[in-house]
């Protein structure tokens, strides 16, 4: 019997994992199964230990229950450790369940190996702070960043986020109203503004004639940020497709032991946005 896998969230009919981890065992020779599963609730728990049973290898998992799989996990990876939300549950041989977090790293790996995004030395301006963003800023760091200004609507929200990284002079916090009006070398849209047609509130001078713009949502057309951001004359403007798809190749690495070619899986994908 093949291998099982899934994704659990509520909702989850948009999710595109499924097709993108067919693709990647089609392309690896791996044999395995990979389904959407609508998940209540009140179920979570006892769903994930129904399914990590017998020919259920690894779930990944999304909203609203990355925080609920943190606590869940008797084991975790540092960047899971430190995100406070995990993606990605498997079992390690002594039986415990294991979380990981792969977003930071597909993050990254989008910017750096599929935008041509330099990661080293950078001035990152990241917008919003909740748990998309708290997932990316030890990967960010960890890639050689120069420094990080978390902006957020609520400075307290920031300072709670930045505080998580007090050891680490490099993540400042800031509210929307006192972002310099200076260019970034980066600037990374973690707010679900994107999903209601808005703009977060940063000034025009935060992009300069290098700059790159990064949406971590995505969609058929321009998200607000990204239009914003071209408008600005951003060197680079990047939406988040790429981040789904390296993020699931790690979770895919991580349970099978191959890492995926992902290039060809997300112009795939783009492809099929822009056909509607």
């Amino acid at each position: 019997m093949a291998d099982r896998y899934a994704v659990f969230g509520n909702p989850i009919a948009h999710s595109k994992s499924p097709q993108i981890h067919a693709r990647f065992a089609k392309q690896t020779g791996q044999v395995l199964t990979y389904t959407a599963e609508h998940i209540e609730e009140n179920d979570f728990e006892a769903a994930v230990e129904r399914f990590l049973q017998g020919d259920g290898k690894g779930l990944n998992i999304t909203v609203p229950f990355k925080e609920r799989a943190w606590a869940l996990a008797q084991w975790r990876s540092e960047r899971a450790e430190l995100a406070g939300a995990v993606n990605t549950l498997y079992r390690l041989d002594d039986g415990r369940i294991a979380g990981d977090n792969t977003d930071g790293i597909g993050l990254v790996r989008d910017l750096a190996d599929n935008s041509g995004v330099t990661l080293n030395g950078a001035r990152v301006l990241v917008l919003g702070a909740g748990g998309a963003v708290r997932g990316v800023l030890q990967p960010l760091l960890a890639a050689g960043v120069a420094s990080i200004l978390v902006a957020n609507r609520t400075l307290a929200r920031a300072e709670t986020l930045a505080e998580l990284f007090a050891d680490d002079s490099r993540v400042r916090a800031s509210g929307f109203d006192q972002v310099p009006a200076e260019a970034f070398d980066l600037i990374i849209n973690g707010t679900s503004a994107s999903l209601q047609g808005e703009l977060p509130p940063v000034p025009a001078a935060a992009v300069g004639a290098s700059t790159a713009c990064y949406d971590m949502m995505y969609g058929a057309e321009p998200t607000p940020f990204c239009r914003w951001a071209s408008e600005q004359g951003a060197a680079r403007v990047v939406d988040g497709l790429g981040m789904l798809v390296e993020q699931a190749a790690e979770s895919f690495r991580i349970w099978r032991g191959v890492q995926p070619d992902t290039e060809s899986v997300i112009a795939d994908l783009r492809a099929a946005l822009q056909a509607g």
